[in-house]
């Protein structure tokens, strides 16, 4: 039975999304058909299902071996076999799972400026007309939102905190590569390139649609529409089972919900300053892993 040899271990909202599908494109890279199989990190996550709809995301997950490795089925001559779940790299204390479980797999960890990425997830939880609050109030209530055990995509700083966490990726696994977002998106190309490397497979593949942004961000105004296309709802778990989120409907998705997106408020000037002073030792932390935070905010 194949398993995963490489893992895309995170984090949310930081291109995990664009790489699976770029990756899923070349002929000797297997992705599973869904995204974000959570196996390792199940039994810790799915006991945070209290915020609104967290229990209708919580179905999609995946809960045993068999389920598990019955994704990667159709592995035939595929040379790297991957599993891009974000959750996995928040829990460190999985990570000797993984390593025992899949052999000392690759990994791929995707980082993004804190403070952006921690406002693109809260967008994200506002277009699936979940989250209710201002950011700055969202924010204030993270530690409520911990205790009373929502999902942890409802944690933003949690999720834009990641030193210790590649420290520790880096001590138990032999081989990580982290990436950061702005240079995903920046030179896509060459940040392939890298992957490809890192993989040791054919580097001279290109990707015709690699200027793709998939999974893209901001806000949508609110009708039918952009309803049934966020919110998560059991019937969309039903419906996903019959058409495969490939990266053509994907594509086409984007393309009919861009006709309602509009441009999100600024983060208020104040948060901005509170969440600078949060993420400020974690970021010069960083720095020290000789990664390049130079399209980051100034912290």
């Amino acid at each position: 039975m194949k398993k995963p040899n490489f893992i895309i271990a995170g984090f949310p909202k930081c291109g995990t999304t664009s790489l699976y599908h770029y990756l899923n494109e070349h002929p000797e890279i297997y992705m599973p058909q869904k995204k974000e199989l959570h196996f390792f990190t199940h039994k810790i996550i799915s006991k945070l299902r209290s915020g609104p709809k967290d229990s209708v995301v919580k179905e999609t997950q995946i809960n045993s071996s068999e389920k598990y490795l019955g994704y990667f089925n159709s592995v035939t001559k595929e040379l790297a076999i991957g599993d891009a779940s974000p959750s996995y790299i928040n829990y460190p204390s999985e990570f000797p799972q993984i390593k025992k479980y899949l052999n000392d797999p690759k990994v791929i960890i995707i980082i993004r400026d804190p403070i952006n990425r921690a406002y693109s997830n809260y967008l994200h939880l506002k277009r699936e007309y979940r989250e209710t609050l201002t950011f700055k109030d969202a924010i204030n209530s993270e530690e409520d939102r911990i205790k009373n055990k929502y999902s942890d995509f409802w944690y933003y700083k949690f999720n834009s905190t990641y030193y210790d966490k590649i420290v520790e990726a880096k001590r138990v696994f032999s081989k990580v590569l982290v990436l950061t977002a702005e240079e995903l998106n920046n030179d896509p190309s060459a940040t392939l390139n890298k992957v490809y490397k890192f993989l040791a497979v054919d580097d001279s593949f290109s990707f015709e649609k690699i200027s793709t942004r998939f999974n893209v961000g901001g806000i949508y105004k609110k009708n039918l529409f952009t309803k049934f296309l966020f919110q998560p709802s059991r019937f969309k778990n039903t419906l996903k089972k019959f058409i495969k989120p490939t990266a053509f409907v994907k594509i086409i998705f984007m393309r009919l919900s861009s006709i309602f997106r509009s441009e999100p408020e600024q983060i208020e000037e104040e948060v901005i300053e509170q969440l600078k002073g949060h993420f400020k030792n974690d970021v010069e932390n960083l720095k020290n892993l000789n990664i390049n935070v130079s399209k980051w905010n100034d912290y």
